[in-house]
């Protein structure tokens, strides 16, 4: 009998609603938000009563449309859904794509879920047994198996490259693609999104060496780690939930593989009745490194070319999504705070000395990032309703040399430049800055497209 753990994939962006009893613990879900929400969420997520507060107080009714048009792994489309809303989700991140679109599917049946997984874990054990190892709670020592059996499971080395040093060690990783290729091999196409998901969370939990404080980085090495209970937990999960949720009055949803600067012709001309989002900060988080393991092991990425072209489709964040070609910054050549920050950057830089290539691209990162957001609420407009309501959570930013950057602020100045209506600048916390020991704020633009 295997011992079955529940864990918890608990990565995400500790926030704070606003206008909202502060919930005890703001980096956790509230108990009651865990159903769905809780089958994946990505380290940078808001949380799901952020949504309902701007839901709320955009008035929206059953039939409206909400779109997330940076919707990573769903809170924004997931909540909407549960509300009654017509969501739609926008991700370039293929990974995060599958984690919002399968967290918005819930015609699966759960005893159906649960009896294919049991069919895998059956063919699973049979297969470690034959490899001369257990998967279970009472997992035999490491020293009792060879060291690193030439037999066991590796990446191809074109994919092994894309991961972070050591972030799963190669027992782990063995046990983890075996039932990867069972999954894909044994499952009704139905049910396949879920039980992939489920090992996704595991894989960033349990299985890997990562830890999260919000950013991604290595921990100590685990010589095993029980995959398949923890696996059997995650889908054990999502089968309560779906039982949990099958009577409840949802909403349809859609989420589309796509470029939030490029999305025009997925959306109908006036369709959205209101936006609420989280688009990426200009800072020097890679977004991509934070779902890397995950999305290797389950085939979203494959190698360095696959890898540059989803870093292609990404607002450029960073300077590690910077391209020769790109040219997002015309979008803001005229616009002065931007030109000044970007200035200011460069001159520091000088000041400094610093010269290695990173180092050298903070200005153009910085109105790459601003040129990006412009052109993506410029893409947006035709598709809003009149009188659309939009929240966008932005936060401060001191990334770069130490320079500020109220980004909520600069953003509202885009968002007006471009015919949008700035209603208010809402605090949703404030963060102190590591480097400056500042406070930063982060915040929710509120806009609206004029009648």
């Amino acid at each position: 009998m295997l011992f079955h753990t529940q864990t918890t994939c608990d990565v995400r962006r500790p926030n704070r609603p606003v206008r909202r009893q502060a919930v005890p613990e703001p980096n956790r879900l509230a108990p009651e938000d865990r159903p769905v929400h809780d089958w994946y969420r990505f380290v940078l997520s808001f949380p799901p009563h952020l949504v309902r507060d701007y839901v709320a107080r955009f008035g929206l009714g059953d039939g409206a449309t909400l779109l997330d048009p940076f919707c990573g792994t769903g809170t924004t489309i997931v909540e909407g859904q549960k509300l009654g809303l017509h969501a739609v989700g926008i991700e370039a991140h293929p990974f995060s794509h599958f984690a919002s679109t399968t967290k918005t599917q819930w015609t699966a049946r759960a005893d159906e879920l649960m009896s294919a997984a049991n069919d895998i874990a059956g063919i699973y054990c049979d297969i470690i047994a034959a490899d001369g190892l257990v998967d279970d709670d009472l997992l035999i020592p490491f020293e009792e198996a060879a060291a690193v059996s030439p037999q066991w499971l590796r990446l191809p080395d074109e994919q092994a490259e894309l991961l972070l040093a050591n972030s799963i060690s190669p027992l782990p990783l063995h046990k983890t693609l075996r039932l990867t290729a069972l999954i894909d091999a044994h499952s009704p196409p139905s049910l396949r999104g879920h039980l992939r998901l489920a090992l996704a969370k595991a894989i960033c939990g349990p299985i890997g060496n990562l830890h999260f404080g919000p950013e991604v980085g290595v921990g100590p090495a685990k010589k095993d780690a029980p995959v398949l209970p923890s696996w059997l937990a995650n889908v054990r999960q999502i089968s309560a939930d779906l039982d949990r949720i099958k009577t409840l009055r949802a909403g349809r949803s859609v989420v589309h593989h796509a470029d939030s600067r490029d999305m025009a012709s997925l959306l109908k001309p006036r369709s959205i009745d209101a936006v609420i989002t989280s688009p990426p900060y200009p800072n020097e988080k890679d977004y991509t490194r934070t779902t890397r393991l995950e999305s290797v092991l389950l085939g979203f990425v494959r190698d360095k070319a696959h890898l540059r072209a989803l870093k292609q489709g990404l607002v450029r964040s960073n300077t590690r999504n910077v391209y020769v070609n790109d040219t997002d910054d015309a979008w803001v050549r005229s616009h002065p705070e931007i030109q000044r920050i970007a200035t200011a950057i460069e001159s520091r830089r000088i000041e400094l000395g610093k010269t290695s290539g990173f180092e050298r691209l903070y200005a153009r990162v910085t109105k790459l990032y601003f040129g990006g957001m412009a052109r993506h609420l410029a893409e947006l407009r035709p598709a809003l309703k009149s009188g659309a309501r939009l929240a966008y959570v932005v936060g401060d930013q001191a990334s770069y040399l130490r320079i500020m950057i109220r980004t909520g602020q600069i953003l509202a100045s885009i968002a007006e430049e471009l015919g949008y209506k700035v209603e208010a600048i809402d605090l949703f916390r404030t963060r102190l800055a590591t480097a400056t020991r500042e406070q930063l704020r982060e915040e929710v633009v509120v806009l609206r497209w004029p009648a």
